[in-house]
C-alpha cells in the first residue's frame, strides 16, 4: 500500500498511531542448510514459537524526520520503523516505544519481537496491511539475520539471511508442552560474535531428512516426528555450538518420554517437547523440571506451542 509520502502539513492535533505485539520463540527446532527451489543451498531455519513471551510497540508518526525511539538503545527497531516508512512512501518519522517480557541473549529471539513489533505498528499506524513475507523481508534488511516470528504460529523453513521462505509447511505445528531451561550457567550468548556454522556434506543431507519430518509432522499434526527432528538437528547444533549437559538432556528426556529435545541454535536454551495429549503429562513435565534444576540447569519453565484452551 503506497501512501503519499508529503505528510509533513498534515494536522499534527491528529495524531497517526498505532500498536503491535510480536511473539517470542523458544530457539528453532532445526536449523542448517537447505536446498532451494533453484538448487542452491540455503541456510535455513524452522522457528519454535511461544505466546507466552511478547514485545508490544507503539508508533506515532511525526513532522521531523528522524526516528525516535523508547528505549533508545533499540536501535534495530528504530531501523525497522524507518525501513517500513520508506517502503510505504513515507517521508515522515516519529516515535517508537517499545515494552517487552523477553529475555535478551539466551535464544528467544528478543530482537526480532521487538523489529517485528515496530514493523507492524508503523504499518498499523498508516492503516496498511503488510504481508508476512513483506514483515520478514523487512526484518532481515534491519537486523542481517532473522527468524520467522513475522509468521507467528505457520510453521515455515525460513531463510533467516534472505528473509525468503524456503518451504511453507502448510500449517502450524502440533500442539506441544515445552519446558524450557538454560544451559552454560544461565550466560547469555552474544550472537553477533559467533560466525555462521559450516556443515559438511554428510550434515547437509541430514537437513534434507529433518525437513520432510517437519513437513510430515505438520502434515500430520505429529509431535513425535517433530521431536524426532529437533533432535537430531540439536546434536548436529551440538558439534558448532556446544552446550554444557547436552547428553544429560536427552537422557532426562527419553526416561520421561518426551517427544525429543530441541535448543536455540545461537543461545542457551534447551527444550523437551512434550505432546499436549500426553497421558500424565504433568508429571512427567515435572519430573523434567525437577530432574533438570537438579543437575544445574537454571530458569526452568513451562510453555504451550498452540495449546489453546489447555489449563497447566
Amino acid at each position: 500500500m503506497a501512501i503519499d509520502g508529503d505528510l509533513a502539513i498534515r494536522d499534527a492535533s491528529q495524531p497517526l498511531v498505532g500498536t503491535a505485539t510480536a511473539i517470542a520463540h523458544h530457539g528453532e527446532l532445526v536449523q542448517g542448510v537447505f536446498q532451494g527451489d533453484d538448487g542452491h543451498l540455503q541456510r535455513g531455519l524452522v522457528t519454535l514459537p511461544i505466546a507466552g513471551l511478547k514485545s508490544e510497540a507503539t508508533f506515532v508518526l511525526g513532522v521531523g524526520k528522524g526516528i525516535i525511539v523508547h528505549p533508545d538503545h533499540k536501535v534495530k527497531a528504530a531501523a525497522a520503523a524507518r525501513l517500513t516508512l520508506d517502503l510505504l512512501s513515507v517521508s515522515s518519522g516519529g516515535e517508537l516505544t517499545l515494552h517487552s517480557s523477553i529475555p535478551v541473549g539466551h535464544g528467544y529471539g528478543s530482537s526480532t519481537a521487538d523489529v517485528v513489533a515496530s514493523i507492524r505498528a508503523v504499518a498499523a499506524a498508516l492503516k496498511a496491511l503488510l504481508r508476512p513475507s513483506s514483515v520478514g523481508r523487512l526484518a532481515v534488511a534491519a537486523e542481517r539475520a532473522s527468524d520467522a516470528i513475522a509468521y507467528d504460529d505457520h510453521a515455515v523453513l525460513f531463510a533467516q539471511r534472505e528473509g525468503a521462505v524456503i518451504e511453507n509447511f502448510g500449517g502450524s505445528l502440533p500442539p506441544l508442552l515445552l519446558v524450557g531451561f538454560k544451559a552454560n550457567g544461565g550466560a547469555p550468548v552474544d550472537t553477533l560474535q559467533l560466525s555462521p556454522a559450516r556443515y559438511d556434506s554428510f550434515e547437509i543431507q541430514q537437513f534434507g531428512v529433518l525437513r520432510a519430518l517437519v513437513a510430515r509432522a505438520v502434515r500430520f499434526q505429529d509431535p513425535y516426528l517433530l521431536g524426532r527432528a529437533a533432535s537430531a538437528s540439536a546434536l548436529i547444533s551440538q558439534r558448532h555450538l556446544p552446550k554444557q549437559g547436552f547428553n544429560e538432556v536427552v537422557q532426562i528426556a527419553e526416561e520421561a518420554g518426551a517427544c525429543g529435545v530441541q535448543v536455540a541454535h545461537s543461545g542457551s536454551l534447551f527444550g523437551v517437547i512434550f505432546d499436549l495429549s500426553e497421558t500424565d503429562l504433568r508429571r512427567k513435565a515435572g519430573l523434567v523440571a525437577q530432574r533438570a534444576e537438579s543437575a544445574g540447569f537454571t530458569d526452568v519453565e513451562f510453555h504451550l506451542v498452540n495449546g489453546e484452551g489447555w489449563q497447566w
